[in-house]
């Protein structure tokens, strides 16, 4: 059965041009020609995608996303900007408003094809990935959890799911633990913020990394903050949930352990690189250390600001900049805007 296209366009050349361009490519188009019909279309049809111009008249692109991510049937549909519009700041509203990729007109049919089948594809590995692990779940009785892996399922099918946008705060220093979260989608950095006001991250945490922890025994307030590097889903789970958990399976609790343990051995590493590694191998192993949180593969670009980075080097944003130029005339790197990708993996592991 082929996936349903919602496409709003007031431009009838491009709606109807970019229809038929998505028709030959087996899609079911539905179209609208304000942004008014396209909500009520969305609403009726239910589609599997929605592409939306921003500028028309009704209401605009802004306005349908607003609209259809408050309804609980449209609110999970993959939502796709076009827009004649290049600036900056209007790219980076439309996604701080949660849509999930934008295209600049004039567009290449590759180019718009492309976006909607990464998006479909990336809905339906969610999708099964947690029908499975609900499969697993439902076969596991609750005073049988044997390993970490089905703790998290338990996160899954029990915790409370919660989505964060960009640069968005899940807990500040100083709040009640009450929750551990595990990351379902998306990158979290926790940090602790010096007298002088300086950001130190201590940590990253990538999708099916597990965060939050204090201890399990005392009512003790979270030490750092948690905040979202990219668009972020999480589980949480009470923390006094998770100790009756603990207390019943002891393999569980022993899974858990050596988790955390590794994790402590990754911090003590990187304390160690900010003490005693050069420059350049605090910047090489950082760019690395992101891409490996961050992308599925090396040669995806990371988008991510520069404090950000430099705080886990350990070095000044301004000569971490210096640096990232040093490795670009190098041939290691490539950087475009915010946007930084490894070109030599090899030898920016050799970095020294």
């Amino acid at each position: 059965m082929n996936k349903k296209v919602l496409l709003i366009e007031d431009d009838t050349v491009v709606r109807e041009n970019t229809a038929e361009l998505l028709e030959l490519a087996n899609y079911d188009v539905i179209t609208a020609s304000n942004g008014k019909i396209g909500v009520a279309e969305a609403k009726k049809n239910k589609p599997n995608i929605i592409v939306c111009d921003i500028m028309m008249p009704e209401l605009d692109g802004y306005g349908v996303l607003q609209v259809l991510s408050k309804e609980k049937t449209t609110k999970h549909i993959p939502f796709i900007f076009l827009s004649a519009k290049t600036e900056h700041k209007d790219i980076r509203k439309g996604m701080d408003m949660g849509a999930d990729d934008y295209l600049t007109k004039p567009f290449e049919e590759t180019d718009l094809v492309s976006a909607i089948e990464s998006r479909l594809a990336k809905v339906a590995i969610i999708e099964e990935n947690l029908n499975l692990k609900k499969n697993i779940i439902k076969h596991e009785a609750k005073d049988q959890l044997k390993t970490l892996e089905h703790l998290k399922n338990y996160f899954i099918d029990k915790g409370e799911k919660y989505s964060y946008k960009i640069g968005e705060t899940i807990y500040h220093e100083g709040d009640n633990s009450n929750y551990v979260f595990l990351i379902y989608e998306g990158v979290v950095k926790t940090y602790k913020i010096e007298e002088q006001g300086k950001e130190l991250i201590t940590a990253l945490h990538k999708a099916d990394d597990l965060f939050g922890f204090t201890s399990l025994t005392h009512n003790m307030a979270y030490q750092e903050y948690a905040t979202a590097l990219e668009k972020t889903t999480v589980f949480k789970l009470f923390k006094s949930e998770l100790t009756n958990i603990l207390q019943k399976n002891h393999k569980v609790t022993l899974d858990l352990i050596d988790y955390l343990t590794d994790n402590v051995s990754e911090i003590k590493d990187q304390l160690l690189q900010m003490a005693y590694s050069s420059v350049r191998k605090k910047t090489a192993n950082t760019i690395l250390q992101f891409t490996e949180k961050i992308t599925k593969h090396p040669e995806d670009s990371i988008r991510i600001s520069r404090s950000d980075l430099a705080s886990v080097a350990g070095i000044a944003t301004e000569t971490f900049i210096r640096t990232l130029s040093g490795l670009k005339k190098e041939g290691l790197i490539d950087i475009e805007g915010r946007n930084i990708r490894i070109v030599d993996i090899d030898r920016l592991k050799k970095v020294y």
